[in-house]
This record gives structure tokens, C-alpha cells and sequence, in this order.
């Protein structure tokens, strides 16, 4: 895995897309809206965010899909084979003991293309990061829309007609925060986060299991909560 680096040293340019960054961009926004459409017509509420919301996309870019609210998993895994897809595999996933865990089915080997749904309700702060990161909804997918938002290299990302600006983060919290109408907390959180990572390399998350063939999302996070008794008295006192 290529490791992504922090851009500490302040650049602004405008980068302009070439016939080959454009046709990308479409192919991988095509395959978004392949799985989205038939999820939307039966009444999910959909987000698409990263690199293809804002549109700075790459040969490897994820397909990055959000139902943002609670719902129960077979729900979700109902309405893909509904609609014709296999999934390849199914995690629970915790970032951090405080972070709310997700349930995330992937539909390719490469586990690129995922399907995520929290397992109890999104933090404000939580559905705050993915306007971070930029997100659209179905309808905007639709309209070809793309939206501001910050990569792993902590660069915002502006959309323009011909591609993109790039603005760095770094000493600029606040005007980035403006832009992207989100506290400055959060830019100072990812800041933190991802220069410190990017000093000391990854340090994994703190839960990710895989379900077994049969096991419900609901009987996977009771698992969770049972190996993690941490994270069981987190939530239990914050409801």
C-alpha cells in the first residue's frame, strides 16, 4: 500500500484534468451511480464521499458509499441482493473506542467499493467529517455535481470547470473550515490525526471483525461489545 503523506509546505495551484482524469471520473462515477440507483428507488438514503465527490480521483480510487443513519443490517443486505449484488465480505468497524461503529459490506475482491451504515447514530461530529471529506447525495451524483472537501494529503480540493485548486490545510484551519461551512474543530482534529500519522506511520484501529457466513450485523456488534468491554461502557453512558 502506497503510504499517503501529509503537504506541510503551503501550495496553491490550479490543476487542470486531463482527457484521461475525465474519463475516470466518469467511469468511476458511473459504477457509484450503478449501486446507488437501485437503493435510492427502494427509499435508502445514500451519500457518496472522497475523491469522487470532490473529483481529484485516481486509477485506485475508492468507492466510498454512507447510509447515514441507523437501520438494521439485513435491511441493507436485502435491498443489495434486491437489486443483483453479491457482497465479498462484511466487517464491523471501530476507528477509536469513542467512534461509532459501522457495519461495512464490500462488493469487490479489492475492497474498494463499500456500503457502510452506522450501528448506533452517527456523532454530529461523525456526519460532519464526511462534508469534510465532501459528500454528495444521490441527486447530486446525478446532477454531476462535484464539492469541496480534504484529501489524506490534507490539501482542500476546489472544484473548478476545468478540474481543481489546491489549497493547504495547514496554517489555514480557519479559512478551510469556512469554506467547507464545518467547525474548525474538525480541520484541527484531522490536522492532529494525520500529521501524526503520517510521523509514525499507521496504528491500526482499534476494532475491525470480520462476520462469519450467517451472522447478522446485530449478532457481529454484540460480539464486538462482549470482546471490547470499553467500547460496551463508552456507549452505554453516553445513551
Amino acid at each position: 500500500m502506497t503510504r499517503t503523506r501529509v503537504r506541510s509546505t503551503p501550495e496553491f495551484r490550479e490543476v487542470e484534468y486531463t482527457p484521461e482524469h475525465w474519463r475516470l471520473l466518469r467511469e468511476l462515477r458511473s459504477k457509484a451511480r450503478s449501486i446507488m440507483e437501485p437503493l435510492a428507488r427502494q427509499g435508502f438514503t445514500l451519500w457518496l464521499h472522497g475523491s469522487i465527490a470532490r473529483g481529484d480521483v485516481r486509477e485506485k480510487s475508492d468507492i466510498d458509499i454512507v447510509i447515514p443513519v441507523k437501520l438494521p443490517g439485513y435491511l441493507v443486505e436485502l435491498a443489495l441482493e434486491k437489486a443483483g449484488f453479491k457482497y465479498y465480505s462484511r466487517y464491523i468497524v471501530a476507528a477509536t473506542p469513542t467512534t461509532t461503529p459501522k457495519g461495512i459490506i464490500y462488493l469487490d475482491a479489492e475492497e474498494r467499493i463499500s456500503i457502510s451504515f452506522p450501528l448506533v447514530e452517527f456523532k454530529p461530529r461523525e456526519l460532519e467529517f464526511f462534508k469534510y471529506s465532501g459528500v454528495i447525495d444521490y441527486q447530486g451524483l446525478l446532477l454531476d455535481k462535484r464539492v469541496p472537501g480534504v484529501n489524506k494529503n490534507l490539501v482542500l480540493i476546489i472544484p473548478t470547470e476545468k478540474g481543481h485548486i489546491e489549497t493547504p490545510v495547514i496554517g489555514y484551519e480557519d479559512y478551510v473550515a469556512k469554506t467547507l461551512e464545518v467547525s474548525v474543530d474538525i480541520v484541527k482534529e484531522r490536522v492532529e490525526v494525520l500529521s501524526k500519522r503520517d510521523q509514525v506511520g499507521r496504528t491500526g484501529i482499534f476494532a475491525k471483525i470480520p462476520l462469519a457466513p450467517g451472522e447478522s450485523f446485530e449478532e457481529g456488534f454484540e460480539r464486538l461489545l462482549r470482546e471490547k468491554p470499553l467500547m460496551r461502557r463508552i456507549l452505554e453512558e453516553e445513551s
